[in-house]
């Protein structure tokens, strides 16, 4: 009896220690697993990672994670996306958040962005936060219309004090997307008198109170400048002979748009040919991109002797003598979309941009009319050089040598990989 005692208290107390080593476990699991005690970097590295929402939810956890919701890291960059929920479905953000921002994290603003919709109200609540932001110091700006450009609906008055208080105070912008609003020149001189050294973007297409003179106040005075997006009434031999000087870096990007509302009613100048040659020779791998939207009637300033075009857009018809004087003077295009042009083939003047633009990669064709032994020979000239390819499969026109069945063997032979047409536009 004593032996069968003795080896019960034995396997007791072997119990006894195994539920003691458990616990012991157990507890220290639990000390390694603390969430709230993670270090602050490793918190704000998985905090970047997380949308606006539910970084704000994983705030309330503790107060460790509730501190590094506000650390000024997270809030260098931010998009403010102010919709109306009677003219838009999009989320918007929470105004108690826009508060919070203002109050506590403007001056830690840097990147920072406005996405609008098309409700007046939204573009007057941009107007209000941007007034606010006295004590920030911005490195980009973009004000972006998601549908039709609100922002021109406000007094102008109104949006210029409030894009000024930016200019004024940010004294070290970098970049600046201004597209569809109602900046003035006047504005343009206090952006520049503050921030000349550091502006190296501007995008301002349509904005109708800019004058020729406003945008070259601009290319004069930020010498730094690498990218420019306008509308073509703001281009001017002056304003290409000021990006060539010496003083001024190589401009790496330059797009214009040229825009005709109304037929017949619009004045498009010509820009000499030696203004072009002055600046592709100052910055010979600039980028040239140019989106047409004219009426066929207006394209006669256009095209008639060399230009630095490389990407080229047409968005309304343009004729088969356009596309040819396109051949003839655009030697550096690398990209050419056209979507419409009529019901005359324009094999001749496919052939003439093969044979002369050696840089081209990239064709895109709408409603226009091209045969198919054409456009296999367009492709046979161009080779692998073609990286995007977009035909619509109406564009092509069956002849004696090719079918439509044919044509995708014989186009993908010469590219040097697998081709069809198009069902419908990708440009």
């Amino acid at each position: 009896m004593k032996r069968g005692r003795a080896s019960d208290d034995s396997s007791s107390e072997e119990g006894t220690t195994e539920k003691s080593k458990k616990l012991r476990t157990t507890s220290e699991h639990s000390q390694t697993c603390d969430w709230g005690n993670l270090l602050q970097d490793i918190i704000l590295q998985v905090f970047k990672y997380l949308p606006l929402l539910d970084r704000a939810h994983a705030s309330q956890v503790c107060r460790n994670w509730n501190q590094v919701f506000h650390m000024p890291d997270l809030w260098r960059c931010f998009e403010f996306e102010l919709n109306q929920p009677a003219t838009s479905y999009l989320k918007a953000t929470h105004p108690e958040l826009i508060k919070q921002i203002i109050k506590r994290h403007s001056n830690h603003l840097q990147y920072v962005s406005f996405k609008v919709d098309s409700s007046k109200e939204s573009a007057e609540a941009a107007c209000d936060i941007l007034s606010q932001l006295v004590n920030c110091s911005l490195k980009t700006l973009g004000l972006i219309s998601t549908a039709r450009p609100s922002f021109m609906d406000l007094p102008k008055s109104h949006f210029i004090s409030a894009l000024t208080v930016v200019f004024v105070n940010s004294k070290s912008l970098s970049s600046l997307k201004i597209d569809d609003t109602p900046v003035d020149d006047p504005s343009l001189k206090v952006l520049v008198a503050n921030n000349s050294d550091t502006l190296k973007l501007l995008k301002m297409s349509s904005c109708p109170h800019v004058s020729p003179a406003g945008i070259l106040c601009v290319a004069d005075q930020c010498h730094g400048l690498r990218e420019l997006a306008l509308n073509y009434h703001l281009l001017s031999d002056e304003l290409l002979l000021a990006l060539s000087s010496e003083k001024h870096v190589r401009l790496e990007h330059l797009r214009i748009d040229v825009v005709s509302e109304n037929p017949g009613q619009t004045h498009f100048h010509t820009i000499q040919k030696s203004s072009w040659d002055a600046f592709i020779k100052h910055s010979p791998k600039v980028n040239l991109v140019m989106y047409f939207f004219l009426y066929e009637e207006e394209f006669d300033p256009f095209f008639r002797y060399e230009i630095p075009a490389t990407h080229l857009y047409f968005g309304r018809s343009v004729s088969k003598d356009v596309l040819g004087r396109v051949g003839m003077t655009c030697p550096r295009l690398v990209e050419l979309v056209v979507c419409a042009n009529g019901l005359r083939p324009l094999d001749e003047e496919l052939i003439r941009i093969a044979e002369r633009c050696k840089n081209l990669s990239a064709i895109g064709l709408g409603e226009c009319e091209v045969s198919c032994s054409a456009f296999v020979e367009f492709v046979k000239m161009c080779g692998g050089r073609l990286s995007q390819l977009s035909i619509m499969e109406e564009v092509l026109i069956p002849d004696q040598k090719y079918s439509l069945e044919q044509i995708h063997w014989e186009v993908s032979k010469h590219l040097g990989r697998v081709w069809f047409p198009d069902m419908m536009p990708t440009w």
